[in-house]
């Protein structure tokens, strides 16, 4: 049985799985879940010696747990697949598993790149993830988007940086955002919260946005991050306008 594991799901990732796996390699055993890239994701994967599955789309959170039941290591290490290990925190990682960790699970600072630039304030970092725990330990909560790992025991955090090379172009960051707030929608539909009166509707597509836009540009000093710090927050503002725009769109559809 493998000590550490390393579970990623992917969809047409050849531009940045190579750097991923990389920073894994020495990891005992890989598991990547593809679910049907038409690029060279499979191959990559297969190159540094990933076992691949593939597996039709059933939502964010259920195939990262299907990836986690597939692992055999007393350990797993949940990754996307534009995550980096720094090299410290790969030697941190080594060391703590072979001291017999006192705790079951444990969170990796995360570093945000957008744009190519580290986005260092505004709430982006440190931004915690819980992705390093015992096999049997945690899953991730079943919710349509922003999925998180759910665990009730006390834990960790590592000491060295994840890197996350996220959305290198607006395009992407915009077709990201674009897909994360119709699934949004649902999940405020779901909960009862479609904004169906004229006031709850516009506080919610008018002045929550721009709310969120002034304490995470001005008041958590987003504006520290230049230009690109500008776009992220303004653009982030916007996807939580799109998000309850589309959640009252799907009332219209009902009726």
């Amino acid at each position: 049985m493998p000590l550490l594991s390393v579970a990623i799901v992917t969809l047409n990732e050849e531009e940045t799985l190579a750097r991923t796996l990389a920073s894994v390699a020495w990891v005992e055993e890989i598991i990547v879940v593809d679910s049907g890239s038409t690029d060279r994701t499979a191959e990559i994967a297969r190159s540094f010696g990933a076992r691949v599955i593939e597996r039709e789309w059933p939502g964010f959170a259920a195939q990262k747990n299907f990836a986690i039941e597939r692992c055999t290591g007393s350990w797993v290490l949940s990754l996307d697949a534009d995550e980096e290990l720094t090299s410290e925190l790969q030697q941190e990682i080594k060391t703590l598993l072979a001291a017999n960790p006192p705790l079951d699970a444990y969170y990796l600072k995360r570093r945000n790149y957008f744009l190519g630039r580290w986005i260092k304030h505004g709430g982006f970092y440190p931004d915690a993830k819980l992705r390093l725990f015992r096999r049997n330990a945690a899953r991730f909560a079943d919710r349509a988007v922003h999925e998180t790992i759910a665990f009730g025991g006390k834990t960790g955090t590592l000491h060295f940086d994840l890197l996350h090379h996220s959305y290198p172009t607006l395009t992407s960051y915009i077709e990201h955002m674009n897909r994360y707030s119709s699934l949004g929608a649902e999940i405020l539909m779901a909960r009862g919260r479609p904004s169906r009166s004229w006031i709850a509707f516009v506080a919610n597509v008018v002045y929550v946005p721009q709310l969120m836009f002034q304490w995470n540009y001005f008041f958590r000093l987003g504006f520290l991050d230049g230009r690109e710090g500008l776009l992220l927050h303004l653009y982030h503002a916007v996807y939580t306008s799109w998000k309850y725009a589309k959640a009252w769109e799907l009332t219209r559809r009902q009726h």
